[in-house]
C-alpha cells in the first residue's frame, strides 16, 4: 500500500463500515470453523495498522507480520508488540508452528501469491486452519487497487485452485459484500467510464473510504454487510466485492 495512506487506516480502522462488518463476518467464520482457544498461536500475515492483530486475540495468541516499516511502527503505536518486519515468500517461522493463520487481503499485493501460499503450508500445523480474503473480479478494478498497489483480483475458482495447488483442503468458500454489491459496481464502472473523458484528476489520490465518515449512513453499512454473516454460517453467497475462503492442513 502506498505509504501516505497508512495512516488514514490508523485512524479509520475501528470504526468505517468496511472493516466493522468484515470483523462481525470474521468472528462467525472463526467461532464456527476454529473456536477459541486462548493458547493457540496464531499468525496474521500482512497485519497492517494492527487492528485485526487486536481483534484476532478472542481466538490465541496471534503474532503480526508485514514487509512494510510503516505497518510495523503503526501496529506498535497500537500497542501490538508482537510484529514482525518480513517477506511473505520467507517467513521466519519453523515447519508446523503455527495453529491459525489469516491473510485478509495478502495475496493480491504479492508477485507470486502461489509461493506465499506454500510457505503458509510449512508453517501451519497438521489440523491448523487457513483464512484468507482478497479482492473479487477483474472488471472491479479501480481506484483503490491502485492505492493499495493490488496486482490482480481473484475468482472463487481461481481462489480454490490456487490454495488446493499450496496444499490446502478448502473448507468454505464465499464471496462477500454482496448486499452492497449493485452500487459498489455501479461506482466503481461509472468511474471507468468518465476517465475516459477526462484526465487523471487528484480524486485518483483519494481512497474510497473516504466516501464515508463517522455517522448515521456509515453505521447503517455496516450493520448491513454484516448481515451477511449469519447467511455465511449456513450458505455460500454466489457474488460479491470480496472473496473468503477458510481452509485446512491436513
Amino acid at each position: 500500500m502506498r505509504k501516505e495512506f497508512y495512516h488514514e487506516y490508523y485512524e479509520i480502522e475501528s470504526t468505517h463500515w468496511w472493516f466493522a462488518g468484515r470483523r462481525r463476518i470474521f468472528a462467525t467464520m472463526l467461532d464456527r470453523y476454529a473456536g477459541r482457544d486462548d493458547r493457540r498461536r496464531m499468525l496474521d500475515l500482512g497485519c497492517g495498522t494492527g487492528t485485526m492483530l487486536q481483534f484476532l486475540q478472542g481466538w490465541g495468541q496471534p503474532i503480526g507480520a508485514d514487509v512494510d516499516d510503516s505497518a510495523v511502527t503503526f501496529c506498535r503505536q497500537r500497542g501490538c508488540g508482537a510484529v514482525v518486519r518480513c517477506a511473505a515468500e520467507a517467513l521466519p517461522f519453523a515447519d508446523a508452528t503455527l495453529q491459525m493463520i489469516t491473510a485478509f487481503d495478502l495475496l493480491e499485493h504479492v508477485t507470486d501469491e502461489g509461493r506465499v501460499l506454500k510457505e503458509l503450508h510449512r508453517i501451519c500445523q497438521r489440523g491448523g486452519k487457513l483464512m484468507a480474503t482478497v479482492p473479487a473480479y477483474d472488471f472491479l478494478w479501480g481506484r483503490q487497487d491502485e492505492i493499495s498497489r493490488h496486482q490482480r483480483r481473484y475468482t472463487a475458482p481461481a481462489l480454490k485452485t490456487r490454495v488446493e495447488s499450496a496444499g490446502f483442503v478448502p473448507l468454505k468458500i464465499s464471496y462477500l459484500n454482496t448486499f452492497l454489491f449493485p452500487i459498489i459496481a455501479l461506482v466503481r464502472l461509472s468511474r471507468r467510464f468518465l476517465s475516459m473523458f477526462r484526465p487523471t484528476s487528484q480524486e485518483a489520490c483519494v481512497s474510497d473510504f473516504s466516501m464515508t465518515s463517522a455517522g448515521r449512513l456509515n453505521d447503517f453499512l455496516g450493520w448491513l454487510f454484516a448481515l451477511e454473516a449469519s447467511l455465511l454460517a449456513r450458505i455460500n453467497l454466489p457474488f460479491g466485492v470480496s472473496i473468503l475462503v477458510m481452509a485446512g492442513r491436513n
